[in-house]
């Protein structure tokens, strides 16, 4: 089993510096002030994790892929903890004669087989939905 290793600091007030595993810093801000939320940062590696290896998946299966963009909206628990209950991931896929297959298999094999980040959200009880539009563009 791999073993990561991170640390988060307490700045001031609300605000705290996150250290990750590769040594990047990252602001970290409940007031939202100096940096994304805790659960916004969720949200942002959810739509990080999943929009990796939907390009990685598409540029292997040979289409012309110009961008990716995930929109991710989620809705949380009225109570606490204000858990996650649902997250939508909108895949904006942009290249030249993609095919709706190929969208679909790689944003398939993400949420059930490569992202780590939705696995763990879903078999927490996160209700993870997906769904995605192509824009022909020139590559």
């Amino acid at each position: 089993m791999a073993e990561s290793k991170a640390s988060v600091t307490w700045q001031e007030n609300r605000a705290f510096m996150g250290i990750a595993p590769s040594g990047h810093e990252v602001q970290i801000d409940a007031d939202k002030e100096k940096g994304a939320s805790p659960m916004e940062l969720i949200l942002l590696g959810l739509g990080g994790c999943a929009s990796y290896d939907v390009v990685a998946i598409l540029q292997k299966s040979r289409q012309a892929v110009v961008g990716v963009r995930c929109e991710l909206t989620a809705q949380r628990a009225e109570t606490v903890p204000a858990v996650y209950t649902d997250i939508h991931l909108h895949f904006v896929v942009t290249g030249q004669d993609i095919k709706d297959s190929q969208v679909e298999k790689a944003i398939k094999l993400s949420a059930e087989k490569y992202c780590s980040a939705s696995r763990m959200l879903a078999n927490g009880g996160v209700n993870v939905t997906h769904d995605y539009e192509i824009i022909e563009e020139a590559v």
